[in-house]
Formats: structure tokens, sequence, C-alpha cells
């Protein structure tokens, strides 16, 4: 089947660019002797994380207890949590991967630490822990220099161990322009520099020091002092990466292809993908260099203006080459968001449709009310 013959609106994913892509930032981990847990929240496929596994990644970084318990089933059993988790079931859940798994817990609080080791000792398990240290996002995390202070307290705990820090420099992504990227990751170094420095002052070892953005890894991969590179959006890349100058137009392996459905004499088409495909996201945390909704393949001049549910609006800016009818490709700010939107994504080499890629671990909730 030939891309030109699927119905519109599709998730198209470039195979040969997204085995490049896995490719290049595996090999970047390896020349900087570090290990690659890819965050999956990017593509939620068990069966892109098996191909991350297949280059060389060590295990996996997840956004949710449903990602965990998906790639567990799925043989994947080295598995770091982003995010601190508080509550009996949330936590019951947790100790029973780790009961088949090799799994590390982030926490950056003595409270949640505390119920981890009470749940995971009840259960005859150890808990292990990354100490969550802000670099400078301010979301999560201790400061750094209270990190050893937290982690003394941490340490002393019955049924755990303190393995490692851990951060997320997620404020690169407010950055105007790529010459930004520098300064937050300096910022980042320091900070877990300080907390690293600080903890094994007080006789606690560390043997993981794990951090990532994607528009970072390369600073990242050549530190001294980071052994785990966590990046994620790497395998898609997208227009949030173009604006900060981490990815070009053909580095990215994700793009949503329309129709145009109408032509307006305002200097408006009309396309049949719109908020439901392409997000209204702009970068989480802000960025003032993002035009549109998107990037439009082949036509620089177009900007994807607005976005209804199911329709998008693009300013042709005096490219009247467009006709109804004609299909068009956009890249989406953040690739992402975007992913998430689909059960499936239509795997293709040139023209040709060669697979479908089922987004399967998508379902936050599969377990609602228990």
């Amino acid at each position: 089947m030939k891309v030109s013959q699927l119905r519109t609106p599709a998730f198209l994913l470039d195979l040969d660019q997204l085995d490049k892509n896995i490719q290049e930032v595996g090999a970047l981990a390896k020349a900087g002797g570090k290990q690659l847990w890819p965050m999956v929240k990017t593509h939620k496929s068990t069966y892109l994380a098996q191909k991350q596994a297949q280059a060389g990644a060590s295990g996996f970084l997840v956004g949710t207890v449903d990602e965990a318990e998906s790639l567990v089933a799925a043989g994947l059993g080295n598995i770091m949590l982003a995010y601190p988790y508080f509550g009996e079931e949330n936590i019951a859940r947790i100790a029973a991967l780790a009961a088949k798994g090799n799994l590390y817990c982030s926490v950056d609080s003595l409270e949640c630490a505390q119920q981890y080791d009470r749940i995971f000792g009840e259960e005859g398990l150890t808990c292990q822990f990354l100490l969550i240290v802000d670099c400078g996002l301010h979301r999560l995390g201790v400061p750094p220099e209270g990190a050893a202070d937290l982690a003394a307290k941490i340490a002393r705990l019955p049924n755990s161990r303190l393995c490692g820090i851990g951060t997320h420099p997620g404020h690169v992504y407010a950055c105007a322009s790529g010459e930004g990227i520098r300064p937050v990751y300096e910022e980042e170094e320091a900070a877990l520099r300080t907390a690293y420095d600080g903890i094994t002052s007080a006789g606690i070892p560390l043997e993981i020091v794990a951090t990532g953005s994607t528009p970072t890894m390369a600073l990242e991969s050549r530190s001294s002092l980071v052994t785990t590179m966590r990046p994620g959006n790497y395998v898609f890349y997208d227009a949030i990466q173009m604006a900060l100058g981490v990815a070009t137009e053909e580095m990215c392996a994700l793009t949503v292809l329309c129709t145009v459905i109408a032509k307006r004499e305002d200097g408006h088409i009309i396309v049949d993908c719109g908020s439901k495909c392409l997000g209204l996201d702009k970068g989480a945390h802000g960025n003032v260099s993002i035009v549109g909704y998107g990037k439009v393949i082949g036509h620089p001049s177009l900007v994807v203006e607005s976005l209804s549910e199911e329709v998008g609006k693009i300013s042709v800016n005096g490219d009247q080459s467009v006709a109804i009818g004609d299909r068009l490709r956009i890249i989406p700010n953040h690739s992402c968001s975007s992913a998430n939107m689909t059960g499936y994504l239509t795997g293709v080499r040139g023209d040709e449709v060669v697979e479908l890629i089922p987004v399967d671990i998508r379902g936050n909730s599969r377990k609602p009310g228990c």
C-alpha cells in the first residue's frame, strides 16, 4: 500500500528516520560511557521500546505506573519511575513490579520514602531509591544544598537503599533559541555536583547520577559526573526541537498526513486535522520561538494558524501552490503529545506503508477504581 492511498488524517512514522534517531543517540551514549534509559512517555509503545532496547538501551524511564506495568509484561524489566507516588494502591502496584524486575523509585520527601519503605517491607522487598534534585525547573526535587540531609534519612530506612540521584532540566524548553541550552546544562550539572558531593561526603555512596532531556543530551554525554542519560523526544523529534536548533526537518520522524478540504479567498486553507491530531501545545514551559501549531513539510511559508478539534486553519502567506485535495505532512510542535492522541502509528519507508505500530501504553487509567 502507498502512503497516497491512506485515509486522512493519519499519523505517519518514518521508520528509516526512526531507526537513525535511535541508533545515533545510542551511539552518543555509548561514546560517552553512559547508560541510556529513554523516557517511554514519548511514544508509549512496547514495540518502539523493544527497538530501543535492541539498540542498546539499558532500561527505561516511565511517567506512569501503567507504563511500567506494560514494559515489565513485555520483558523490559529495568525501570526508573520519574516521579514520586503516594497512596497504598499506587505503591502496592509498584511493589508488585519490583518483585518482577529491577525498579528504581524516585522521591523528594521523607513522607513518600517512608510509605514506600513500609509497603515494600511488608512484601519482603527492598526499595531502590533515586533522590530527585531540583536543577532549576522548580517542579520536583530537593534543593541541591539540602540533598544530603534527606539522603541520610532515606539511607536509615530499614527496607530501602539509596542508589543515586536524578534530575530533569525541563526548563530548557523555555529557551528562545539553542544558545540557551548550554547555560541550562551548566546549571543542571552544578546542581547534581552539589548534591552528589554533599551526599557522598556524608558517607553515602551513589552509583547512579541520572538526568536528561533531548536538547541537553549531547552535553550530558560528555559529563564526568552523569552516569545515566534519560532523553525521550529524540525518537521522533518535533517542531519544538527544530525551534531550539536540536533537530532539522529531515530528522523529524513523526508527521500528521492531512488533506486540504477548503481554500478561502482570505489567504487560508482548511485541512482535515485539528487539535485532536496536532495538539494545542507550544511547549510545556513556554517558548516564544514557536509560531503556529506545527511545521508544514515543503511549505515554509505556511503557518498552522489555529486548530479546531478536527480541522486546522493554515495561512498560506502568498503560497498559491496548494489546492483543494492536496495532501500535506505536518510536524507537530510536541510529538509526545501528538502520538498520545492515536491508537496506532502508520510505519512507512519512503512511499510504502510497512506496518501499523500500536501505541499500546497510552491508556493512563486502565485500572479505574482498583
